[in-house]
């Protein structure tokens, strides 16, 4: 479980196909705040909870699996140029800053529009129709492992905005029109919705 508040950002070292052709693994970076991590351990990377395979003082690896490529769409050439957003696993008992965020992406958006201002960065990102239901206004999402508010929902696109201390400690300051992003709806939210979708009709609900 994550909050959605990236610690640091890092750069691909390497990329190579696992044998059996299931598996991309790459190394990153190792940022030096990160020295408490071991094998096993869950990192949020853009937004995705992957599994620490080994680490070395310089550098962290990572392995992706079948379906985290078909949902997010990368290839080796797109991850070895890939800058990462990074974040360990929530202690309990650590302050909650952003919301509780599972690493689970659920679907990729696309950048439709940036609003640069001196220190700000409005975005307007568009994402699959049928899930309009899962985002409101004041609610918020995951982008690329960020915890965001969102501040306007149209039928097929969000928007939000970045302020100064979100574009200095994260990747989202350089998306441009046309990137592509990884999206993870609220939790809460997607389980709310699968319960009234899947409850039998005729039941009653707690919540009235």
């Amino acid at each position: 479980m994550f909050t959605g508040i990236v610690e640091a950002t890092s750069q691909t070292i390497k990329t190579f196909k696992d044998s059996s052709k299931d598996l991309l693994r790459f190394l990153v970076q190792r940022p030096p705040s990160f020295d408490d991590i071991e094998i096993g351990d869950s990192i949020a990377t853009n937004g995705i909870c992957l599994t620490v395979e080994s680490f070395d003082q310089d550098s962290i690896q990572f392995a992706l699996g079948a379906e985290t490529l078909k949902i997010t769409g990368w290839t080796p050439e797109s991850v070895s140029k890939m800058t990462w957003n990074l974040e360990r696993s929530l202690c309990f008992g650590d302050r909650i800053h952003g919301h509780l965020v599972t690493g689970h992406v659920d679907f990729t958006g696309r950048v439709l529009e940036t609003l640069p201002s001196p220190e700000s960065l409005g975005l307007k990102i568009q994402f699959p129709i049928s899930a309009h239901k899962y985002f409101w206004p004041k609610g918020s999402v995951c982008l690329n492992g960020v915890s965001l508010t969102i501040n306007e929902v149209g039928s097929d696109f969000l928007r939000v905005h970045l302020i100064p201390e979100t574009l200095k400690a994260t990747n989202l300051g350089a998306l441009q029109v046309g990137h592509v992003v990884n999206i993870e709806v609220d939790s809460f939210a997607r389980g709310m919705i699968h319960y009234f979708q899947e409850r039998e009709p005729g039941i009653e609900t707690p919540l009235r």
